[in-house]
């Protein structure tokens, strides 16, 4: 069975990093944006990582300018954004694209593991479909993920076991990070 393990990426340096330095960690991997309607999830998020890191728990974030031209700055100019705007500590890697022939090929893994199943009920979530739709278009098959902010969780043993659109409330996916580190999955 594959793993999250299994995959190299770059940080935001450009440098190679091997997925195995976060066994055992309970990870969460998110696709971010600068200037999307759900960046103040940056606030959750870090609020998360400083409440649970010591319990073995990492946020790996990955830019992506996929979706509308959100997230069109360099590594460094983002990763300022983040940190100056909402005091993120948790790791930034390169940007990368989650969809197409180029997309990041941990991304299709994850995305493969955990399908996309929709952003919920409601007129907001009929709209971002929508809109979704239309931008992911030119992607076809390969349109793994449908919006910025789509929050994978990993278990201990480097396995998918949920996905979160990013419509989804915060608090559940807090309440299953925390069910993860203590060995339970919740969705």
């Amino acid at each position: 069975m594959k793993t999250v393990y299994e995959f190299t990426v770059k940080d935001r340096m450009g440098n190679e990093v091997s997925l195995e330095q976060y066994r055992g960690k309970v990870l969460l991997i998110v696709n971010t944006a600068t200037g999307c309607g759900f960046t103040p999830h940056y606030e959750p998020l870090e609020e998360m990582y400083r409440e649970l890191k010591a319990k073995g728990f990492e946020i790996l974030d990955f830019p992506c300018n996929q979706f509308a031209n959100q997230a069109p700055g360099s590594a460094d100019e983002i990763h300022q954004f983040c940190t100056l705007k909402f005091g993120t500590e948790f790791p930034q890697f390169a940007k990368v694209d989650v969809n197409g022939e180029t997309a990041e090929p941990l991304f299709a893994f994850l995305a493969s593991e955990k399908p996309f199943v929709g952003f919920g009920k409601g007129l907001k979530n009929a709209a971002l479909n929508k809109f979704a739709d239309l931008n992911n278009k030119k992607y076809g098959e390969k349109a793994y993920i449908k919006w910025n902010f789509t929050k994978f969780l990993i278990d201990r043993e480097g396995s998918v076991i949920a996905r979160f659109e990013p419509t989804t409330d915060m608090k559940l996916v807090r309440d299953a990070v925390a069910a993860a580190l203590q060995g339970r999955d919740k969705q």
